[in-house]
């Protein structure tokens, strides 16, 4: 047996010190003293700090105080080798990024109990930020289902991992956002700036806006404003990306300097190329033809706000609102549990819209149907989105009835299951099935499939 390098192996009992003590950590609070001490040994040996140790102490703590750390965290559990410039492990580089993983491993998975202030829930979501980037996302990306990711070298592939963490750091956020006394802290305008809006705080504040008067409800108001246009913003982006209409070449190109195809106008002059005096003469100018071709269509997004689809609900609105601000787009929007309700008067300002939504309840999905069907006025021309989990107080057959009708009409109809920021959604099997057997298979997942499906048809 070959003797093991006793260097090699000081590093790799410093780095197995670390992991051991995270595990001890996240899986009881109490300290166990041996892992305590030997994590700090090894931690101030290596020219870290040990506040790094500590969990009550956030990541931007340690990075304002230790600035050039920033970047180490950055990227830090990305799948890229930590081997020297010789193709060797970099063992020494494997215990700092060890200590470093397992501070912003703890901060954010061991995540307490008891009650939650303003301040401990905005250190969380901003040590959760550090977490996204140390995996190669921007903050917020992960809990928002942006994210994918690929690995190589010596790091875990961490392509199948990463989705799954966005669903467990909603559902911490979720927990920790419970567990706060909201009313109380919105009622306090310092406690309530203190506030970052993320799905699980509006969900909170959706559900309990009738309760709130007030500062409390200015404050809430406010914090539903600010995140509807942050993610009105993200969505836009998404849908100006796309080419609406096809290119109407029955129309002439406008003759403007931003229209001149260049790359046409030498080719076609090249019989004007004088050798002589290395010139070309242009005779004619070629444009490229702008104008597209758009028929007035009609979007008719039907929307379950019971308690199950908070987080579809308030993206669905937001996009929704993006769409009907289209030109030649004729937008509808019902929102129903037990009941319908049309929001079409306000589709124009989703925030207007989530405060006159109702959460809770149940799904009677036939009621909706009876409100949407009169809107229908061209089949050809109309896209109908249904966002549901689809489970119906034992009423299936009659809903889906609706749907398969609407859908033979000529209508395009999208079931979708969930567009949602972070947490997992149940489609109800039976449904699902039908709509495959339909040719109109349930999307879920993330907002951008939904985007994707709208921009092909209205394009």
């Amino acid at each position: 047996m070959t003797e093991r390098d006793p260097e090699v192996t000081s590093h790799d009992n410093r780095r197995q010190v670390l992991y051991w003590r995270l595990l001890a950590r996240l899986f009881d609070n109490e300290e166990q003293a041996a892992l305590e001490s030997a994590s700090v040994a090894v931690v101030e040996d290596i020219g870290l700090p040990p506040a790094l140790l500590d969990p009550q102490v956030s990541v931007d703590s340690i990075v304002q105080r230790h600035p050039d750390l920033a970047a180490e965290f950055d990227g830090l559990m990305t799948p890229e080798s930590t081997s020297d410039g010789d193709g060797e492990r970099d063992r020494a580089a494997e215990v700092r990024r060890a200590a470093l993983v397992s501070k912003v491993l703890l901060n954010v998975f061991n995540s307490g109990s008891g009650t939650v202030t303003a301040g401990q829930l905005s250190c969380w979501q901003s040590d959760a930020g550090w977490l996204e980037r140390a995996l190669g996302c921007k903050p917020g990306e992960l809990r928002s289902g942006r994210s994918g990711g690929s690995g190589s070298g010596n790091a875990p592939d961490l392509s199948r991992l990463i989705p799954e963490i966005g669903p467990e750091l909603g559902a911490i956020e979720a927990d920790l956002v419970k567990r706060m006394h909201l009313r109380e802290v919105l009622a306090d305008p310092g406690l309530a700036a203190q506030l970052t809006p993320s799905m699980s705080l509006i969900e909170q504040l959706l559900r309990d806006k009738n309760n709130l008067s007030g500062v409390a409800l200015a404050n809430a108001k406010a914090l539903i404003r600010r995140f509807v246009d942050e993610v009105a913003e993200v969505l836009r982006t998404q849908v100006e990306k796309a080419t609406v209409g096809a290119v109407d070449r029955s129309v002439p190109p406008k003759r403007v300097f931003r229209n001149l195809d260049l790359d046409r106008t030498i080719w076609k002059n090249l019989t004007n190329w004088s050798p002589e005096e290395e010139r070309l003469y242009v005779d004619r100018l070629f444009y490229r033809h702008t104008a597209r071709k758009t028929t007035p269509q009609r979007l008719i997004v039907v929307v379950d706000q019971s308690g199950s689809m908070v987080d579809s609900m308030v993206n669905c609105t937001i996009l929704a609102s993006i769409f009907a601000g289209l030109p030649k787009v004729d937008v509808h929007l019902i929102a129903y549990d037990t009941q319908a309700i049309d929001l079409t008067p306000w589709v124009h300002d989703p925030f207007d819209v989530l405060l006159r939504t109702k959460l809770g309840g149940g799904n009677d999905g036939p009621v909706a149907m009876a409100m949407a069907r009169p809107k229908i006025a061209e089949p050809q021309n109309t896209v109908m989105v249904w966002i549901s989990d689809f489970y119906e107080f034992d009423r299936s057959q009659p809903l889906f009835e609706g749907i398969e009708a609407v859908h033979r009409s000529g209508v395009k109809f999208i079931p979708v299951g969930s567009v949602t920021s972070s947490g997992r959604q149940e489609v109800n099997p039976w449904f699902r099935e039908r709509f495959k057997a339909l040719g109109t298979p349930v999307i879920s997942g993330h907002i951008r499939k939904l985007v994707h499906e709208l921009k092909t048809f209205l394009g």
